[in-house]
């Protein structure tokens, strides 16, 4: 069986060969994170630094390691970066279950980061260089739902697993050992389509960025469109992403259970996973509304989270900022291939573009934090919902207004 690229046909192993990278790039700190409160047990003189840069210094590796990657993404030896990036993540998830100390497992945990780092810009430029038009929207969409939907999983799996010897959460990691088996049928791609040019037989395929008058060009990489597609990913993490930092304190809040703190990040992460299986259909409906409606739908369900603090009301805040999120993310991934002239730069602009979204998610407490106390807010519970309802909705009115431009629109 083969897949229409819509340069020709490629055989499905191959497609499944790309689409397995998207299995790991939402692993890091999926296992750390939950087990804070154990490995306090584990290991009971360990600073509150150490425990902070346990979570901390992973996410931040991963930014340099991820415009690394973009940049030698330009290289014609992809799938030999791609191999090693994994080789170092799989080993590092090894190393995982030999830990004995919490330097270990900083020190194991930053060499994940860098593996990661160095592999996720590959999870979305491969399918750029690879595909084209409504193919290559399909296969975002596609990306976008097994990322999220493996983070799904193994969230239950790690819950599963943290009931038994500390080190067996850590066993999720080992999910690199997928991709890294398949990375031999990635060889199947043609050099010309690794380097994203269009097939020499297939003039119908060839795909030209239209560059406005007056748009600046450089190096092959349209400024502005970048700039906007960072700042659009960036923005829409920043304010989605305060469920899992404050999520808990919520429900504690509202004496809701522990248990059910982690039902409605499931519930998040299965409804962001969920759009990208129907992102076709979603845009056939829309059309050229698609991206104000998922703003409008992370708005609202800010506001229903933040107004109605109760069981049903997160989980339908949950529920519609997943949607917003998870519809969002792989048009985000496809206008980043109409921000260069150069197509095998598409990786490259992947890379600065996912960097925006994992800076989201280190600063968006601290600027959270930052706001509150300098106009001494009360509860930052409440205060965190509230403050990124508030921004979403200014950014709605934003996107409304510039509705017909580049990165609000449906058209490249």
């Amino acid at each position: 069986m083969k897949v229409n690229t819509g340069k020709g046909y490629m055989p499905l192993i191959v497609v499944a060969a790309i689409l397995s990278l998207s299995l790991v790039v939402n692993l890091p700190g999926l296992a750390v994170s939950p087990m804070l409160g154990t490995l306090k047990q584990v290991f009971p003189h360990s600073t509150q630094l150490e425990e902070q840069l346990l979570t901390l210094l992973p996410n931040l590796l991963i930014i340099p390691c991820l415009l690394l990657g973009g940049r030698i993404s330009l290289s014609n030896h992809k799938i030999a970066i791609i191999t090693v990036a994994l080789v170092i993540y799989a080993v590092s998830g090894i190393a995982y279950l030999f830990a004995k100390s919490m330097l270990a497992l900083i020190i194991i945990s930053c060499c994940l980061g860098v593996g990661a780092g160095l592999l996720i810009p590959f999870s979305t430029g491969l399918i750029a260089d690879v595909f084209t038009g409504q193919y290559r929207m399909r296969q975002m969409g596609y990306q976008s739902a097994i990322s999220n939907m493996t983070l799904v999983v193994a969230t239950f799996v790690v819950g599963w697993l943290s009931k038994g010897n500390w080190h067996m959460p850590f066993l999720v990691y080992l999910i690199p050992l997928i991709p890294l088996a398949m990375t031999f049928f990635l060889k199947r791609i043609p050099a010309a389509d690794l380097n994203g040019a269009p097939a020499k037989d297939d003039a119908s395929a060839s795909q030209s960025v239209s560059v406005p008058a007056g748009v600046k060009v450089k190096d092959g990489l349209i400024i502005s469109r970048m700039w906007a597609a960072i700042g659009l990913y960036f923005f829409v993490t920043f304010c989605v992403i305060i469920l899992s930092y404050y999520a808990p304190y919520v429900a504690e809040k509202e004496h809701l259970s522990s248990e059910f703190t982690g039902t409605i990040t499931s519930v998040f992460f299965l409804f962001v996973f969920l759009p990208g299986f129907f992102l076709p259909q979603i845009i056939k409906v829309l059309k050229g509304s698609t991206m104000i409606v998922c703003l409008a739908s992370i708005f609202v369900g800010l506001g229903i989270f933040a107004a109605f603090p109760t069981a049903v009301g997160m989980m339908a805040g949950a529920v519609l900022m997943g949607i917003g999120y998870g519809t969002s993310q792989p048009l985000i991934y496809d206008k980043a291939t109409f921000a260069t002239v150069d197509p095998r730069k598409s990786t490259l602009v992947l890379s600065f573009i996912l960097a925006g979204n994992y800076l989201a998610i280190v600063v968006a407490p601290v600027v959270i934090d930052f706001v509150r106390n300098l106009f001494h807010a009360g509860d930052v519970r409440a205060f965190s919902f509230i403050f990124n309802c508030a921004l979403a909705g200014l950014f709605l009115i934003l996107a409304v207004i510039k509705r017909k431009s580049f990165i609000f629109s449906m058209k490249s």
